[in-house]
């Protein structure tokens, strides 16, 4: 046994009679088979314990609390993994001043056993460095990364930290391309893939992403081979992201032999388990493979409770979503979290390089009065142009960008535009995505946008690159009177109902938020593109380009209606 886990074991112990009470949070969960004897043997059914979670982008304000909830499920299933499904880079302040490295501590303390890579733990190798962060992280990690779809070959930082052999024990601060760990006398073989679109929505440089079917299948094999009937995906693919690249359901269709995925990508709140029993082809699988999710920001940690029968195929299970905001701060997590949110406070008041020349309001009225959600603004409009002009670096089709009024929280002072500013302004954290719509379906999207007008609407949308009419007293689905795009020369062109156009929004309007269910139907097309970039830091990057920051409201969006 090794230390961490003797360390585990013993906290385990020490936990289990002062938090009795706890186990309501998960009593709906089969308690993991427990070993009798110490004579080996092989039991008719196996209960495989999980943890997960994923998508955490560098959110620690609330670790403390995370750690309480991990340390409870683990107090009364001693036995349960704990594995993180990717993007631990990106997205606060905490990343941008400690690169992973304040995360990395936190994910020692908590004792995971496996991570695999998301999109952003590529997000710094075009900077001179590389992917010398992403190398530091593996290094100092208490555990090792599952890896079957990556090849580090080329990056000089990484290729040493990976090994090309599955190994009898995995070694931590290692990358494999399959890790088999024994529970209660069971092998159980994992592995794990990252999107191929890493290489369009991050800057992986030098490092290459291979088919996730093509690999899966090889490390499934390679697994098998080894006598392992049962395996776990750890994957950031996507729940049901665009199917073009690569999904958590299209892997569980196409790859027989995976029992469990643990995923990530998405954000999806996967509040029950989700079982995939068809192929492909539509025709019932010979065994069935369970899919979970943990949506954010480590607001949740997924648990999972998997029963297996002697051939290793999934007899039963029952998973849920633990909050972690209902849990007691960690003392430990607490004191060690100080270190590092001092410095973030000191970092909030750090200047952007942007200046306002006046103060840009964030207007609310809950009747007819002047309001981000009912009217255009100047502040509305500097975000659309910042988020326009991000897009467009990735994507030169990109013509019009979209921002819910919701989304918008706060106001800009005049001055100095700070890192604070633009988090409070954007606290939510939503990613850029692009999308391709027909003009008709942009026209179903405005008439949403002001199916409230003159009263607040969180949905409606500030818009840049194009411009629009409508007649608030119309009837609703009717409203929309003109559309027109912004050409590169600065004139307009009404809108072709019968074109596509290519759109920048953020994901959470792109999946169908506020009601868009127009976008909700391109999404689940596959005609949505998530470009993973923070939109606060995205304003950001865009007021600290400007330099001087003077947006004006320029009849963007008019309510003909009041003329």
């Amino acid at each position: 046994m090794s230390v961490k886990q003797s360390f585990k074991r013993l906290l385990a112990s020490s936990l289990a009679v002062g938090l009795l009470s706890s186990q309501i949070a998960t009593a709906s969960y089969a308690a993991p088979q427990q070993e009798t004897h110490k004579k080996k043997h092989h039991p008719r059914t196996f209960n495989l314990s999980l943890m997960h979670t994923n998508d955490t982008h560098a959110h620690l304000d609330n670790v403390a609390k995370r750690i309480t909830a991990i340390k409870e499920v683990r107090a009364e299933k001693p036995d349960a993994l704990l594995l993180d499904a990717g993007d631990v880079f990106s997205g606060t302040l905490y990343f941008n001043e400690f690169k992973g490295q304040a995360d990395l501590e936190f994910m020692n303390l908590a004792g995971y056993d496996l991570m695999t890579f998301g999109n952003h733990e590529f997000d710094l190798g075009s900077s001179p460095e590389g992917h010398q962060a992403l190398a530091n992280f593996v290094k100092k990690a208490d555990f090792p990364f599952v890896s079957s779809n990556v090849d580090f070959s080329e990056d000089a930082n990484m290729k040493e930290l990976t090994n090309k052999r599955i190994p009898i024990k995995a070694k931590d601060s290692n990358i494999y391309p399959a890790v088999i760990k024994r529970v209660n006398h069971e092998r159980v073989g994992f592995i794990g893939l990252t999107t191929e679109e890493t290489a369009d929505i991050a800057s992986p440089e030098n490092v290459k992403f291979n088919n996730y079917i093509e690999s899966a299948q090889k490390a499934v094999k390679s697994l098998e081979r080894r006598g392992v009937n049962k395996i776990v995906a750890i994957t950031h693919l996507g729940y049901d992201d665009n199917p073009q690249y690569d999904n958590d359901l299209e892997l569980a269709k196409h790859v027989d032999g995976i029992d469990v995925i643990v995923g990530g990508h998405s954000h999806t709140t996967l509040a029950e388990p989700v079982i995939v029993d068809k192929d492909e082809n539509d025709k019932q699988k010979d065994a069935s493979t369970v899919i979970v999710q943990a949506y954010q920001y480590g607001d949740f940690l997924g648990t999972l409770d998997v029963q297996f029968n002697k051939k290793g195929q999934v007899i039963g299970q029952t998973g849920k979503l633990i909050e972690v905001k209902t849990k007691t701060d960690d003392p430990e997590a607490t004191e060690l979290l100080k270190k590092y949110s001092s410095k973030i406070e000191e970092l909030k008041n750090t200047p952007t390089g942007g200046e306002a020349v006046n103060a840009l309001e964030n207007p609310r009225s809950s009747t007819d009065g002047p309001s981000v959600r009912s009217n255009e603004t100047e502040l509305g409009n500097l975000i659309t142009d910042g988020m326009l002009d991000k897009a467009k670096e990735l994507n030169p089709n990109v013509e019009i960008a979209l921002q819910n009024g919701g989304g918008i929280r706060a106001p800009i002072d005049a001055g100095p535009i700070t890192y604070g500013d633009v988090l409070t302004t954007l606290p939510f954290g939503n990613t850029l995505a692009t999308m391709k719509l027909t003009g008709a379906e942009i026209k179903t999207a405005l008439e949403h946008s002001v199916s409230q007008s003159p009263k607040e609407s969180g949905g409606f949308l500030h818009v840049s690159g194009m411009k629009f009419t409508y007649d608030s007293t119309k009837a609703v689905g009717s409203r929309v009177v003109s559309m027109e795009v912004k050409n590169p020369d600065g004139s307009y062109t009404t809108i072709d109902t019968a074109k596509e156009y290519v759109i920048a929004t953020n994901a959470f309007t792109a999946k169908g938020g506020d009601g868009f269910t127009v976008f909700k139907t391109a999404y689940e097309q596959g005609r949505v593109t998530d470009l993973g970039l923070s939109d606060w830091e995205n304003l950001r990057d865009y007021v600290a380009k400007l330099k001087t920051v003077d947006p004006k409201v320029e009849g963007r969006i008019v309510d003909v209606a009041k003329k």
